[in-house]
């Protein structure tokens, strides 16, 4: 039916689902109909019986009912609809098929996951395309200290509006958020009408931004660490042992230099009487030979 009877009467797709599924319950529960009277069973005296199974079946399924209500509430009131890209907690993704029990959605990662109904009434969901699918981005922008706020938002505006994806109107706009610890702080706003694309659009605006930025000659923050060293006196703490073995080993070294100095003056004494003797025996030989003469 939905494929072949809806698809004339172009209707969104929404309002196919919405119809397709009413009447599928509709048809189900007048079969049944129809066929308990075939088989000849008279109502009224299964009256009482089926009043205590409805109560004993109420107890038993009170999540299922209350499921099955939220369903209801759902298909009849629309606050989602098929196509839809919404967010339910930490889930994203398209809305493919509502139903009674539960609602299936296709995350971004092409991954099929089947939600209780009674979650979107209970919790906050975010529906990025309920009648209107323009979205609004925010991205975040650090420069490094001693950029030129003005060239900033030219190429911050320029990036912008060299994406296909990015709206003229509203058009983009960019604002100084504030001084952080390494960078100027700034966030470019733009518009989209294609909520499922936002992460990919993100990425690319943030190549053009970068590229843009090096165009232009802004530096990229880095973090920076400010060092201050006083000087003066400070305790210093030595271990006993440390001290005992410094102290041995300046005894050693007293020792150490007083042997070789002692060395030293003795050599130096005996070279000095062997050149004394060695004179006076000069002195004997040429006074006897004088004598000789």
């Amino acid at each position: 039916m939905r494929s072949r009877i809806l698809r004339l009467t172009n209707l969104s797709r929404p309002a196919q689902e919405t119809i397709a599924l009413i009447i599928h319950y509709a048809i189900l529960f007048i079969g049944v109909i129809v066929l308990l009277q075939l088989w000849g069973i008279d109502f009224s005296s299964l009256a009482v019986f089926v009043g205590v199974l409805g109560v004993g079946i109420g107890l038993g399924i009170q999540g299922i009912a209350k499921e099955c209500v939220s369903g209801l509430v759902l298909i009849f009131e629309r606050p989602i609809q098929v196509g839809d890209f919404v967010n339910v907690g930490e889930l994203m993704g398209t809305v493919e098929n509502i139903g009674i029990r539960s609602t299936e959605i296709l995350t971004l990662d092409q991954v099929s996951i089947i939600i209780p109904n009674s979650r979107f009434l209970e919790a906050e969901v975010v529906n990025w395309t309920h009648n209107n699918p323009v979205s609004r981005l925010k991205l975040p922008v650090g420069v490094a200290y001693g950029s030129d706020p003005i060239k900033v938002r030219s190429a911050l505006i320029e990036a912008a509006s060299q994406h296909p994806e990015i709206l003229d109107q509203p058009a983009p706009n960019v604002f100084f958020t504030g001084f952080g610890e390494n960078a100027l702080k700034f966030e470019l706003l733009v518009w989209i009408e294609d909520p499922p694309k936002q992460f990919q659009i993100k990425s690319e605006l943030y190549f053009l931004i970068e590229e843009i930025l090096r165009h232009y000659h802004v530096d990229s923050p880095f973090p920076k660490l400010d060092l201050h060293v006083r000087s003066g006196n400070f305790p210093v703490d030595v271990s006993h042992q440390l001290i005992e073995s410094l102290t041995q080993l300046s005894q050693e070294l007293t020792k150490w230099m007083a042997r070789q100095s002692y060395g030293n003056s003795h050599n130096g004494t005996s070279h000095n009487g062997t050149s004394n003797n060695g004179t006076s025996h000069r002195n004997v030989q040429i006074n006897n030979t004088s004598d000789n003469n």
